[in-house]
């Protein structure tokens, strides 16, 4: 599983003109599933995901996790994240999980997240958002930094 990571002072997940999910302050994570894929890529991203160091403590270093820096977090399936992209001018998908795996893991991955989001504080305002698998989605961000990192399980 491959999660493109950035940290956002805002963002948003917007369908046939209506907003289906936003977050102030926090992390965007777009997320691909590659063919190959399994419940042990699932659990190691979520680790990843939630480990990872992207928020700046008081010295402005990013040694802060999501939940230390108590900031929201945004996951959106994209499938193209897993093109291959070495050939030629048009990508290639086969190296992209078929759509019902994909599903099936990205919703695991969702619920893996949403247990560890769900001890903080303010569960509305730091909680877990997502963006819908299949759909034409609009995602709306303001990138912060720009902070962005590809991590892969």
């Amino acid at each position: 599983m491959i999660a493109l990571l950035q940290r956002v002072t805002k963002a948003s997940v917007t369908i046939d003109g209506k907003v289906t999910a936003e977050i102030e302050a926090g992390m965007l994570a777009l997320i691909g599933v590659k063919a190959d894929d399994t419940t042990e890529n699932v659990s190691r991203l979520a680790n990843k995901m939630m480990q990872f160091r992207l928020f700046s403590d008081e010295q402005g270093r990013m040694n802060l996790d999501l939940q230390q820096a108590q900031k929201s977090l945004l996951v959106v399936p994209q499938f193209t994240l897993a093109a291959d992209t070495r050939k030629g001018r048009r990508p290639g998908f086969s190296n992209a999980a078929p759509p019902e795996l994909a599903e099936h893991l990205f919703d695991l991955l969702c619920r893996n997240l949403a247990l560890r989001t769900s001890d903080q504080r303010n569960e509305q305002a730091k909680g877990l958002q997502k963006g819908t698998f299949g759909a034409d989605m609009q995602v709306a961000l303001i990138n912060d930094g720009p902070v962005t990192f590809w991590i892969d399980s």
